[in-house]
C-alpha cells in the first residue's frame, strides 16, 4: 500500500489526536521513530477505555492483562515539533486469545506511519496466554 492509497473496507474504530513535543524528536528534528509506538499505544489505551475497557478494572475483575506480541511497522513520512497527528485504531481481527489492530498515525491528509499490532491476552498471575473476556470481545466493532 502506498501513503496516498485509501485502505478499502479499513473500519476506523478510533482517533487519538497526539501534538508532537520536543520531547518527541530526535537530533534531526524529527520525531524519533520509536516514540511512534507510544502514539500508537495512547490510541489503543484511549480506544478500549472508550470501549468501557479500563485496563486496570480488566486486571482486578478478571485478572486478564492485553501485551503487545508482535509489532511491523511501515514508516512512510517524517513527523516534526509541533506537528497535530492523529493515531487511528482498526480491529483487523479477533480471535480468541488475541486481536489484530491496523494502526495509522498521520498528520491531516498525509498519512506517516502505518502498523499491524497483535495484542494478545494473559493471565495476570502467570502472564500466560488466556482467552479473551467476553466483555471485550461484545464490545468490538
Amino acid at each position: 500500500m502506498h501513503a496516498s492509497d485509501p485502505a478499502p473496507g479499513r473500519r476506523v474504530a478510533h482517533r487519538h489526536r497526539v501534538r508532537v513535543y520536543w520531547e518527541d524528536t530526535d537530533a534531526g528534528g524529527v520525531v524519533y521513530y520509536a516514540n511512534y509506538l507510544k502514539f500508537l499505544e495512547r490510541a489503543r489505551t484511549e480506544w478500549l477505555r472508550e470501549l468501557g475497557i479500563g485496563q486496570q478494572a480488566l486486571k482486578d475483575a478478571v485478572g486478564a492483562l492485553f501485551v503487545v506480541v508482535e509489532v511491523q511497522v511501515f514508516y512512510r513520512l517524517p513527523a516534526r515539533l509541533d506537528d497535530e497527528l492523529e493515531a487511528d485504531v482498526a480491529v483487523a481481527e479477533a480471535g480468541r486469545a488475541s486481536f489484530l489492530l491496523s494502526q495509522q498515525v498521520r498528520r491531516g491528509a498525509e498519512l506517516l506511519v502505518e502498523a499491524r499490532v497483535r495484542i494478545g491476552c494473559v493471565d495476570a498471575a502467570t502472564m500466560r496466554p488466556r482467552r479473551i473476556p467476553e466483555i471485550v470481545l461484545s464490545r468490538f466493532p
